[in-house]
């Protein structure tokens, strides 16, 4: 009895499991023609009333054109500095000061933080400055943190050190270099800059005399352990030498190489970069406008399509619309 119970229960379980698929798929099937049907009814939807969807459109272009007019000219480029004397964090702080300067559009603060005239002040936009992301840590710049969301528990892409970018938007792109000159020299100028880079250089100046006196030192004690070392040298029968202790002079040479390397380093540090920061590249001529016809269009035709289909879609169900709120 037990066996045929037990065969009846497998049947009735594959029973089961067959109805289920069957069912599943007699859904799948009406879901997939109720979504074919909808589509169809769309497209007809959308090419019986093409007119006014083209009317739309081509006044989501003129607005688009229109504004581009009136609103005038906005470029946008990047210069790249190495901060030598101060943390990249307190050098964007500090050159974000001029972005505050912007949003707040306090022009006399802008004016004497630049030296600009105030003709020209009214030309810039924004100043901005940004770390840039390392993916991978191969020291190779990736790309611009422009929006501030890189994760400081990030281990793997990792903000680089010596360098950071500023992005300036201007009305005229004639007057880059002029913003560049303002914003170099808007930072040297800092009190506070001026003495970090002076303790910066004087230290490095008295690290490598240090360097070279221990140089000296190393290459001196080099000279006189290898004369004791010859000295112990003993002479046999047939002119060959034994020495009585082990040779270790070569050992001097990795110190002295690693003396060189971290002068040659100090050294490369004080002529290249002397200055509170160092331009490493400068603003390019941006070769078109930031704010172009394609630019409002990308915001401006979504929305009018999207008015111009809820209008079509009342106005073809105004009908059955009506009905109902009559019934309720």
């Amino acid at each position: 009895m037990s066996k045929i119970s037990q065969n009846k229960n497998s049947n009735s379980d594959e029973i089961d499991l067959l109805d289920l698929f069957r069912r599943m798929g007699r859904t799948l099937t009406i879901w997939g023609a109720a979504l074919g049907h909808a589509f169809l009814i769309s497209v007809v939807f959308l090419l019986r009333r093409w007119l006014p969807l083209i009317i739309s459109l081509v006044l989501a272009v003129g607005c688009s054109y229109i504004l581009k007019m009136t609103v005038g000219n906005v470029f946008t480029s990047h210069m790249v500095i190495r901060s030598n004397a101060m943390h990249n964090s307190d050098m964007i702080a500090y050159i974000n000061r001029l972005h505050n300067f912007c949003e707040e559009e306090n022009y006399r603060a802008l004016e004497d933080a630049l030296s600009f005239k105030p003709e020209m002040i009214k030309n810039i936009l924004d100043i901005s400055a940004f770390w840039f992301i390392d993916r991978g840590a191969d020291k190779i710049p990736d790309y611009v943190d422009i929006h501030n969301s890189h994760s400081a528990y990030d281990t793997i892409n990792v903000r680089m050190l010596d360098r950071l970018d500023i992005r300036a938007k201007i009305r005229s792109p004639k007057e880059l270099f002029l913003l560049q000159n303002g914003i170099i020299s808007f930072i040297n100028k800092d009190s506070l800059f001026q003495q970090k880079n002076r303790l910066r250089l004087r230290q490095n100046k008295g690290l490598l005399a240090r360097l070279d006196y221990d140089i000296l030192q190393l290459d001196s004690l080099q000279k006189v352990k290898y004369f004791e070392e010859t000295r112990s040298r003993k002479p046999l029968i047939g002119g060959q030498m034994v020495f009585l202790q082990e040779q270790k002079t070569q050992l001097l040479y990795d110190n002295i190489y690693d003396l060189y390397s971290r002068k040659q380093v100090l050294e490369s540090n004080e002529d290249l970069y002397p200055d509170i920061v160092t331009l490493l590249s400068g603003f390019d001529l941006p070769a078109k406008q930031d704010n172009g016809t394609l630019y409002y269009s990308k915001k401006i035709v979504p929305l009018f399509l999207g008015i111009a289909l809820v209008l079509l879609i009342f106005l073809a169900n105004r009908k059955k619309l009506k009905e109902i709120y009559n019934k309720y």
